[in-house]
């Protein structure tokens, strides 16, 4: 799926901030440090990578409507990727 490179830096922007999120949650479970505490990080993680499916789900939805039967993925192929972060 070809994406624009804002796009493209902004959901790598996301992604690079859950990976960095998720290695501060290792350090937390081996500090033993507490469950709310963990648990809310994993909610910040949880939600980063969501929107990071969402903006790929969207940049194809953008695609589908500018290029019509040329677009790399179907309406039925994207609609089951969007249900799949749901």
């Amino acid at each position: 799926m070809d994406t624009d490179p804002a796009v493209t830096r902004d959901i790598l922007m996301r992604l690079k901030r859950a990976k960095g999120q998720l290695e501060g949650i290792i350090h937390m479970i081996e500090d033993e440090r507490s469950c709310g505490d963990i648990v809310t990080q994993l909610a910040a993680v949880s939600k980063a990578l969501d929107r990071a499916g969402f903006k790929i789900v969207a940049n194809g939805l953008q695609q589908c409507w500018e290029q019509g039967d040329e677009a790399p993925l179907t309406r039925e192929e994207l609609e089951k990727l969007f249900l799949s972060l749901a």
